[in-house]
């Protein structure tokens, strides 16, 4: 039975992944993830000094693609403690521990002061959250005025014909694919469908801006990547 979305699904499903996740979400998005993440950090105009939070940081690939792109540094948070404890080993073969602190810590109550941070970037997180309106207010709190909010996260194509293929892939392939690899990465392939098609059917993006704007986010922009099978949002705190 593929698990229904909400607060509790991430961590048991992904968080046994964490060795093998980057490789093969970059494999199961036919190279497009790791794309995706590297527009949403170039996203952010930072200087060397500034200080990010990364919040569902997994296995720190955002925080160290911030590093490599800005040079600054990065606080990430994230509930697993498994993914986080792949990320600590990612960080340290690079010698970035200075550079890059982490906190097991859930989204929905940041650890942190108001205005703490120059600039936040957040992955794949609505989707999980029982409440995304008071989650991105949670979010752009730890922000400075001012400051960047930029969000990845996955969509559906609008094009119907792109839409067809992209229903194909997520149907078929996808559980297929991840069938080979193992079985949490089938249960992730089955998973991963419905929980895109139905966050898309209970917050379409238009009505995702309207709750950042309610969460004093300002300069709102909005960019469909890969024909639509990602999606960055950014803005700043007002």
């Amino acid at each position: 039975m593929t698990p229904e979305p909400g607060s509790s699904v991430a961590p048991s499903l992904f968080a046994p992944l964490g060795p093998t996740y980057d490789r093969y979400s970059r494999l199961l998005s036919l190279g497009q993830d790791p794309r995706w993440r590297r527009f949403l950090v170039g996203r952010l105009d930072l200087r060397p000094n500034a200080r990010v939070l990364d919040v569902a940081t997994g296995t720190g690939a955002v925080a160290l693609e911030i590093v490599r792109q800005h040079g600054c540094s990065v606080v990430g948070v994230d509930r697993s403690a498994d993914m986080l404890a792949v990320a600590r080993a990612r960080i340290a073969a690079r010698g970035l521990a200075p550079r890059i602190e982490l906190h097991e810590a859930r989204a929905e109550a940041l650890p942190f002061a108001d205005a703490s941070f120059d600039a936040l970037t957040v992955t794949y997180l609505l989707r999980y959250v029982d409440d995304p309106a008071a989650t991105l207010r949670e979010l752009a709190r730890v922000v400075r005025p001012g400051g960047t909010v930029a969000m990845l996260e996955f969509g559906v194509p609008p094009a119907s014909a792109v839409r067809a293929l992209w229903e194909l892939y997520v149907r078929l392939v996808l559980p297929f694919a991840g069938r080979l690899l193992s079985p949490g990465w089938h249960e992730v392939g089955r998973f991963l469908g419905p929980s895109i098609r139905g966050f898309e059917a209970r917050l379409p993006l238009e009505r995702q801006l309207e709750l950042w704007s309610d969460a004093g986010l300002v300069d709102l922009h909005a960019r469909r990547l890969s024909l639509g099978g990602g999606v960055v949002v950014w803005g700043k705190r007002g």
